[in-house]
């Protein structure tokens, strides 16, 4: 092409917006600097003083703090949307105590008003039977995630994927319990801080098989790409809770990069490997753990931790004769 100015998508050449992007930084008289005065909402120029704009929108508070707390006092916005809840956070809520703006206790004939104010305004926060389902399987999720110990990024993950089911019309044959944990199980997958699907089930209300079934039906079906649950996941959290030190806990991944590398993780249970490391690690490091202790944590049987764990032992030892 000979021509080198490329036209964009509007019409505009490239060299057109520059010039235009230009003529806004320089004033039009002398060429100069021009400067945004907030105090006057003016637009001037710093050689000649020329005002290029005035009356300029404040798009900022009319009001100034010189403080996070004066800032938060002052503040008038609400809480940011979230995918958590089933209208976003936007809607209004009626506190249950029964007082009024001064603290004061209502009397029994505004109590029973407010308590018909309440119910109305749950009625017109469910205007169907599908935001009626999403306020239910939300609230599971936020319920099992608090037992769990998972955090909120999780929950904001685990609440788009069953919105995503929901707009896709997964649910029907199934129940909203099971959609909603399967939903959790596949965000802490994602997120990296998996949980085993034992642990699920104990604060799940659906059975482990049905959990399994609707977890592939939902990842199939959306998806998702979901990582195969890697053993040193779960080696942090089960050496906080045996109250482990440090140096346990590098043991055990160094343990289970080495049965990597010999390749004795195919088709063993992340969890059943990393509880057997998190037992050899403090072994090795001369801290007491027992191997009833370990499978309480873990969730597994003590029959597996010592199957993992002499197979740990005879990679490490491989390993270091090799």
């Amino acid at each position: 092409m000979t021509d080198t100015t490329i036209r964009t998508y509007t019409g505009e050449t490239e060299s057109e917006r520059e010039r235009e992007s230009e003529s806004v930084r320089t004033c039009p008289e002398c060429g100069g600097q021009l400067v945004s005065d907030t105090e006057h909402g003016e637009t001037v120029c710093t050689d000649c003083g020329l005002v290029v704009e005035e009356d300029s929108v404040d798009r900022g508070p009319e009001w100034r703090a010189f403080d996070s707390a004066e800032r938060d006092s002052k503040s008038r916005v609400g809480a940011p949307t979230t995918k958590m809840m089933h209208d976003k956070g936007l809607s209004t809520n009626i506190g249950w105590q029964n007082k009024d703006a001064y603290g004061n206790s209502l009397s029994s004939r505004q109590r029973q008003q407010m308590q018909r104010l309440r119910t109305w305004n749950e009625r017109f926060r469910t205007r169907d039977s599908k935001e009626r389902n999403l306020k239910q399987a939300l609230g599971e999720i936020d319920r099992m995630a608090s037992a769990l110990g998972l955090p909120e990024n999780v929950r904001e993950t685990a609440s788009v994927i069953y919105r995503r089911a929901l707009a896709e019309d997964l649910l029907p044959g199934r129940s909203i319990e099971g959609v909603a944990t399967a939903s959790l199980y596949a965000a802490a997958r994602q997120a990296g801080m998996p949980r085993s699907l034992d642990e699920i089930a104990i604060v799940s209300r659906v059975e482990k098989m049905e959990l399994t079934r609707t977890y592939r039906y939902v990842v199939r079906e959306l998806k998702l790409e979901i990582q195969p649950a890697d053993p040193e996941q779960y080696v942090p959290r089960f050496a906080s809770a045996l109250d482990l030190s440090d140096e346990a806990e590098r043991r055990a991944r160094q343990l289970l990069k080495t049965a990597k590398e010999k390749g004795i993780h195919s088709g063993k249970s992340p969890v059943g490997l990393a509880a057997a490391s998190v037992y050899a690690a403090a072994l090795l490091t001369n801290e007491k753990v027992t191997q009833s202790e370990v499978s309480d944590v873990a969730n597994i049987s003590e029959v597996t931790i010592r199957n993992r764990y002499k197979e740990l032992l005879e990679a490490e030892d491989a390993g270091l004769f090799a």
